[in-house]
């Protein structure tokens, strides 16, 4: 179809209007493309995301998007920082969506808007604010009328929003493209007719709030018209839109891999991301965005999973701290200024393919005014290919493409890297962390006025409502003083089955032990020998969330906390089941009630000042030095290594989780070549998943900058330091 005569005016069409002729409209697509102003364009993207970074990074990240040949930035819509109780909304700081997508038009740039509100994106609750749960009769996702009612509301607060900033491009501002819903298919098909019924409803409300720009759904096979479906992956030359008269896109072409708390670092070689852009390419499609772009921090408790990182770094081609990792950075862009080279033919011709071999290919397309352009490909895995075309002969490393833009000379090579890769140093600012203090959080506070029992064990989200990752379940156990035991026989054992994700066990006041789950594996056992003594004993049971789930049907029935059984083991009677017991239950710890992080708290507890060294390590500890803004302008980070579980903060702004955890994995090597999956390139195993925890430079002030840390378990804060992140490629 040609674009004036096909072009789908995205609001005022209809099916049986694609034959007209409307060019009153500012964003429309054919079977080509989008076609914005009446042209047709090929648009390569990246996903940033406002929260994940912070509002002085903004304006670098958004350049050097730009400097390395995107088109457009991506981002979702997170609703939870948004509204974090219901009709309270916060766009303030790193939530302040406006300033940034005017940031992305000023830098003249486009915006694909996901708006969603279910984003995923390993995001705490998948980006869901956790009051939603508690909406009476409420179940997410599904043809449920308190869930829809609440996603339109927020829906259409976000679309007005933009309308009343003029962001969307029928205004003149920079949204091309909205998104509403994001990977439903698999919850469709789980929810049958219902799943079915929300789809279709989800995507006419969202067309009926009139932006003047088209709406997409991801991983939705049957999309209704006029929004368009589209692929999310890492490959997705095998996709297809299911109208004839939609353009193909692809809305997260995957740069590389999250990593969770104890796996490997995951990397995709950019020989292999740039297969597949080329790939996608030949094969018509005309919307490219890199998922992620810039990934960014989980900063706060933002991740979700659970067992999420704090670093949200993706391999992307810019790093978690605003610096562009080479040679992934410059190879796109190589890639992205071949593509433009070819654009006008690309959406002109439809491509004649022809075999050069038996692994070999060329996708050539050819346009009336005698533009030419071709896509050499060799699929074979481990042996270049020697083929011909247009009487000249072309040398193919395995699995890649070459790119002709004139079909005579090739100007890129998937595989053939220019680019050095980066060097990245940690180096030592020479910032001393001055006047360390402790302050032992204790177990007193677990019989405070916020304290209340019932009996047997209680959910945790239902209790904590997501205020703290942490809830003490108390209880008490009578032992008689004639128990075997006692006169030097073998400890009871208790086990304490949870779905926590991690837990610690006091005994009369000291630490027993500690359990922790994985995002595989998010239910597990604690067993361990407990000292009791003749009378009574008290048991206190730390249950802790690593980030609540952020995917799966119905995700909000997931149960989360000590869920029991509990049971002590030994005892002459034998077993005895704790479970249904009366517990008392204590939301948080003292130090979050008594705000120690902020560094405009009056001091209400004793802080310990002296020699960490000389100190006992104790479990529940707080620790807080200052530290002076090192001179330069490199990025910041905190090395934990010598820490082992706990939170961060900077100045009253949490960095987030940290939890030195080694990586598990199979780091036995990696090629670009043959089909990728996270699994085939994995890094770091034996390390700490994460050491480095990023501190924006925004958060720090010249001088006497407050840093508080919480240690869960034991370590030696005396050890931690304050790194500069360098980058050459030399």
């Amino acid at each position: 179809m040609e674009a004036n005569s096909a072009c789908r005016c995205f609001l005022l069409c209809t099916v049986l209007s694609l034959t007209l002729q409307l060019t009153q409209c500012n964003v429309a697509y054919d079977n080509k493309a989008l076609i914005i102003n009446g042209q047709r364009r090929i648009i390569l993207s990246g996903s940033i995301h406002y929260p994940r970074s912070t509002p002085k990074m903004w304006e670098g990240l958004i350049q050097k998007a730009k400097d390395g040949g995107l088109d457009a930035i991506d981002t979702y819509v997170f609703w939870n920082v948004h509204e974090p109780s219901p009709g309270n909304y916060n766009f303030e700081g790193r939530y302040d969506i406006v300033k940034f997508i005017k940031m992305v038009h000023k830098a003249g740039l486009y915006v694909h808007l996901r708006i969603g509100p279910y984003v995923c994106a390993e995001w705490n609750f998948g980006g869901f604010p956790v009051w939603l749960k508690y909406v009476p009769g409420i179940s997410f996702r599904t043809d449920n009328e308190p869930f829809k009612l609440a996603m339109q509301k927020f829906t259409q607060k976000i679309v007005q929003m933009m309308k009343d900033e003029k962001l969307f491009e029928s205004q003149g501002g920079p949204i091309i493209l909205a998104q509403i819903e994001n990977e439903y298919e698999p919850e469709r098909e789980e929810s049958g007719d219902a799943g079915h019924a929300y789809m279709t409803w989800a995507a006419k409300m969202a067309v009926e709030l009139d932006t003047g720009v088209p709406w997409v759904m991801c991983k939705e096979d049957d999309a209704p018209d006029p929004v368009i479906n589209t692929c999310n992956g890492f490959y997705c030359d095998y996709f297809s839109p299911n109208k004839p008269y939609k353009p193909t896109i692809w809305t997260e072409a995957w740069s590389g891999w999250f990593t969770d708390f104890g796996g490997p670092i995951y990397q995709r070689p950019v020989e292999d991301l740039a297969f597949a852009v080329a790939r996608f390419i030949q094969k018509g499609g005309s919307f490219v965005n890199y998922y992620m772009y810039h990934g960014g921090t989980n900063f706060g408790r933002t991740a979700g999973g659970p067992f999420i990182t704090t670093t949200y770094d993706y391999n992307a081609p810019i790093d978690e701290y605003g610096l562009i990792r080479e040679p992934k950075y410059s190879h796109l862009k190589e890639l992205h200024k071949a593509i433009k080279l070819c654009e006008r033919v690309l959406l002109a011709a439809d491509p004649n393919i022809t075999h050069l071999g038996s692994y070999e290919q060329v996708h050539l397309f050819s346009s009336k005014s005698e533009d030419c352009a071709a896509f050499l490909a060799n699929y074979n895995q481990k042996s270049s290919a020697s083929v011909t075309f247009n009487n000249r002969q072309y040398i193919l490393p395995p699995w890649s493409i070459s790119i002709l833009p004139d079909c005579k000379k090739v100007v890129f090579n998937t595989a053939q890297v220019g680019a050095k890769a980066s060097q990245i140093q940690m180096l030592p600012t020479n910032v001393e962390l001055l006047s360390w203090e402790t302050f032992n959080e204790g177990l007193s506070s677990i019989d405070g006025d916020s304290t209340f029992t019932v009996v047997g064990l209680l959910e945790q989200l239902n209790v904590t409502r997501d205020t703290s990752d942490y809830l003490w379940y108390t209880t008490n156990v009578d032992i008689r003083s004639s128990e075997s035991f006692l006169r030097g026989g073998r400890h009871p054992t208790l086990t304490v089955e949870s779905r926590g994700h991690a837990m610690h066990a006091f005994i009369n006041g000291r630490l027993s032990g500690s359990a922790f789950g994985t995002r595989e594996e998010r239910r597990f056992i604690f067993t361990g020998n407990v000292e009791l003594h003749a009378g009574r004993n008290r048991i206190s049971l730390l249950s802790i969330a690593v980030g609540l789930p952020n995917i799966g049907p119905h995700f909000e029935t997931y149960k989360t906390g000590i869920l029991g059984p509990v049971v002590l083991h030994g005892l002459d009677e034998g077993e005895r089941d704790l479970s249904w017991q009366k517990w008392s239950y204590k939301v948080g710890l003292e130090g979050e009630a008594m705000k120690l992080i902020s560094p405009n708290t009056i001091p209400t507890v004793n802080w310990i000042q002296g020699s960490l060294k000389a100190n006992i390590k104790q479990p529940l500890t707080w620790y807080k030095a200052y530290l002076d803004e090192p001179k330069g302008d490199e990025p910041l980070a905190l090395d934990m290594s010598s820490m082992r579980k706990g939170q961060v903060w900077v100045n009253g702004h949490s960095i987030g989780r940290y939890y030195t955890v080694s990586a598990n994995g199979n780091c036995s090597g990696c090629s670009y070549s043959n089909t990728f999956r996270p699994a085939k390139c994995q890094f770091d195993c034996g390390h700490p998943t994460q050491q480095w925890y990023h501190v924006p430079r925004s958060w720090l002030n010249p001088t006497q900058n407050l840093l508080v840390v919480l240690e869960e378990i034991e370590g030696d804060a005396s050890k931690i330091s304050l790194l500069k992140r360098v980058v050459t490629n030399d």
